[in-house]
């Protein structure tokens, strides 16, 4: 198999320690016996209860909410929930300003202050291409269009809501691509949930690896179709379960699948991997399946062209059978777009719910996502669009392997802008946050249920307008709260190399 890759394909996963793993699980466990506790007091009215339940004259009707499906908001997320929704009150570039906000009820509400928390660096937000900024020639272009087209369309596609930019935006997303058409919806998340309905139903199979979005999950639930999940990125696993399709069909009946949809996604969000997408090419060509490729974080991020996954391993994008991605993370704007061969592209024009029913995207967005891609591609005439393109892919090794040299866990492939850092233990995840906040660092804290229950982590996303200096700063006090909270996990610390600046050879320093 690794004839198939051009180049080392190295990812790390690190075992999590066993007494960490015992201590998260009893910290757990602590939780939810207080959470138990907390729960008797409200039921006798010794503590008041701030979470929607039904009224008393209404308990002996079907539950409205489900008290035991709560008990997690109720007694766990209230505890470190001021760690999100934090409301950011200018561009968020590299640095962002944040309103600040406090609460007098343990979480339950939140009061805002005339505080603002200035020059935070965001290490939270997918800017991977910095394109998210209020000054330069992308936003010059958006003003100038806002001017001529307004803001809204207040139409479907179908109907009075097809404008000549949406018609330039498909044409030079499908150019982009190197695919024969492409079409643009205004939401990312729906992208995958009303279009995957259009594309397979009954007596369709999908093959959805188990650690894809949620949008991709509902929209494989919505459109009635079978679904089997295979282990993530395994390709023994995948290669099992394909075979079994093809040997015995469908249940009961045994007849064969109508189609076979393998769906995966080009980086995947929580663990920052990869997918191999060589391998799983090879697959479908083997048993004549067909591959659905979300590249929400992967588009603009990877690729000596920022052309995603597919320009990452030196692919024929005519091997992806469709080609999903999104416009709100490279590109700086919103939507999503589906690509491939025009055949599918018409067919979804009049079978897809997101262009029957949903609003045509806003003129201004789609100049953000135009201009931003004439850069990308080189379009406007300058180089500062593979300049940005190389500076994430710097920034992505260099911040990488100084996490790894400090003695952290992180896991993913080591060219994934996304980088997951282990914290498991759910005390420390809102103690990470706050205490990260409190030295002008935004970052985003994951826990249980959005990861398995003992591998919360912190996920930092890089962006080309992270300056090495920012970078630096920004280590140097993720080591020094990590040394504050006893994070720094990892049994195999990377030996630091000698500094130098920062050039193509830095790939040449990482290792597994």
């Amino acid at each position: 198999r690794s004839s198939l890759y051009r180049r080392p394909f190295v990812e790390s996963y690190e075992e999590t320690p066993m007494l960490v793993a015992v201590l998260t699980y009893v910290g757990y466990g602590i939780l939810t016996i207080f959470g138990y506790l907390r729960d008797f007091l409200r039921h006798w009215k010794i503590e008041r209860c701030h979470i929607a339940r039904e009224r008393e004259e209404q308990k002996d009707f079907v539950p409205l909410y489900q008290d035991f499906e709560n008990f997690y908001t109720r007694n766990l997320y209230m505890r470190i929930r001021d760690n999100w929704n934090r409301p950011v009150c200018s561009v968020p570039g590299p640095r962002m300003d944040l309103k600040q906000r406090v609460s007098h009820d343990y979480n339950w509400t939140f009061e805002y202050t005339d505080q603002v928390i200035r020059d935070v660096i965001n290490l939270g937000s997918y800017n991977y291409l910095g394109f998210a900024e209020n000054t330069g020639p992308c936003t010059d272009a958006v003003a100038k269009v806002t001017l001529q087209y307004g803001v809204g369309v207040a139409s479907t596609r179908q109907e009075m809501g097809n404008l000549d930019k949406h018609e330039v935006l498909e044409e030079l997303t499908a150019s982009f691509l190197g695919v024969e058409a492409a079409m643009a919806f205004g939401m990312g998340f729906a992208t995958n949930s009303m279009n995957i309905p259009a594309l397979v139903g009954k007596g369709c199979l999908i093959l959805s690896d188990e650690l894809n979005h949620v949008s991709l999950v509902l929209g494989a639930r919505l459109s009635g179709a079978t679904i089997r999940v295979f282990k993530h990125n395994n390709m023994q696993n995948l290669e099992k379960l394909l075979r079994e399709a093809i040997v015995h069909g469908q249940p009961r009946t045994h007849r064969p699948w109508k189609k076979i949809l393998i769906v995966v996604e080009g980086i995947y969000s929580m663990e920052g991997s990869i997918v191999r997408l060589p391998e799983v090419i090879a697959l479908k060509k083997r048993y004549r399946a067909y591959v659905y490729l979300d590249e929400a974080h992967s588009i603009g991020a990877l690729g000596s062209r920022g052309r995603g996954v597919v320009d990452y391993f030196g692919l024929d994008p005519c091997d992806v059978d469709v080609m999903m991605g999104t416009f709100t993370k490279s590109f700086g704007a919103a939507g999503g777009y589906i690509a491939g061969k025009r055949e599918l592209i018409e067919y979804l024009r009049t079978h897809s719910h997101s262009v029957v029913y949903a609003t045509s995207m806003s003129p201004p967005v789609v100049e953000q996502i135009i201009a931003s891609m004439k850069c990308i591609m080189g379009e406007d005439g300058t180089t500062v669009g593979q300049e940005r393109i190389r500076q994430l892919a710097e920034n992505t090794v260099y911040f990488r392997k100084r996490l790894r040299e400090m003695g952290f866990t992180v896991y993913g492939n080591q060219d994934s802008p996304v980088i997951p850092m282990m914290l498991y233990m759910p005390s420390k995840i809102g103690a990470f946050g706050r205490e990260m906040l409190k030295r002008n660092i935004g970052v985003v804290v994951v826990g249980f249920p959005a990861t398995p229950i003992i591998e919360s982590r912190v996920r930092f996303c890089i962006s080309a307008a992270h300056t090495k200096h920012l970078l630096d700063k920004a280590l140097s006090v993720i080591s020094e709260v990590g040394d504050l909270l006893q994070l720094k996990y990892s049994r195999h610390r990377l030996q630091p190399s000698p500094m130098r600046p920062l050039d193509d050879s830095v790939y040449e320093d990482v290792v597994d």
